[in-house]
């Protein structure tokens, strides 16, 4: 079914602030995908917001991954292990997300965005070992954190960058600037996992999807340079960001009920 005109405009301005939130501060801005496609859009079935969330996510993430791979920052070998276990944890993630009520799942999905805006409001370390590999001593805990947060972001069709970085650190000792360029590479498996679960079901919406990816990019252009330029104040933009994220959390638990 075709988006309506409102809808088109309404789909560009939420991909253009999605985008421009990740451009801006990194991983937590795809969260925000659900409730704006839920509210503002107006998409009637909470599944199919998560279902085209995941594509739209998938396809944005690939994008800045190949502008990230340029840069050399990428651990190819430790970010392929983990999305691989994730792939299978977002498989099953979306399969129980998809027999939960629509309800209950705006509830916890309110309730993991409280988490995201806690874990944005502490501060990262930048330390690391920049030339960490894989072995045999990370590599059991690169699965598991893999499973587990692929599981988490395709029971709730996000990217799960604020899970990713800091489990990528945790697995491999790796600095936050390799763990951020790596974990574009499990976003994007994960989100076309889930958004593969979900069109199987007929749940994604690619009309919506596509103006909605195109909304995103020229955001997350616009975000990037913005990012760039306030470089300097950027504790006090995750801040700012993180208060953003927990007062639409509030929101959706509200009208949860």
């Amino acid at each position: 079914m075709m988006p309506d005109v409102m809808q088109i405009v309404l789909g560009v301005a939420s991909g253009a602030l999605v985008g421009f939130s990740l451009g801006l501060v990194g991983g937590g801005g795809s969260i925000l995908a659900v409730p704006l496609m839920t509210y503002l859009v107006g998409v009637p079935s909470v599944h199919v917001a998560i279902g085209t969330s995941a594509f739209a996510v998938a396809l944005n993430a690939a994008g800045n991954l190949a502008l990230q791979a340029r840069s050399g920052s990428v651990k190819w070998r430790c970010a392929a292990v983990f999305a691989a276990a994730g792939v299978i944890g977002a498989l099953a993630g979306s399969s129980l997300s998809k027999i939960v009520d629509g309800t209950r799942l705006l509830m916890l999905f309110g309730i993991l965005m409280l988490a995201v805006a806690a874990v944005m409001f502490t501060k990262r370390s930048a330390a690391g070992d920049p030339g960490v590999r894989l072995n045999r001593g990370n590599l059991p805990a690169l699965l598991v954190l893999g499973l587990g947060t692929g599981a988490l972001s395709g029971f709730f069709g996000i990217g799960g960058g604020f899970l990713i970085v800091p489990g990528l650190m945790l697995a491999s000792g790796m600095p936050i600037r390799n763990a951020a360029s790596s974990s574009l590479v499990a976003v994007t498996a994960f989100g076309a996992a889930a958004a593969f679960n979900y069109a199987v079901s007929g749940l994604v919406d690619w009309p919506l999807a596509t103006v909605f990816i195109l909304g995103g990019l020229a955001g997350g252009t616009l975000g990037s340079r913005a990012g760039f330029a306030l470089m300097p104040h950027r504790g006090a933009l995750n801040v700012l960001f993180a208060a953003l994220i927990g007062a639409v959390a509030l929101y959706v638990i509200y009208r949860s009920f």
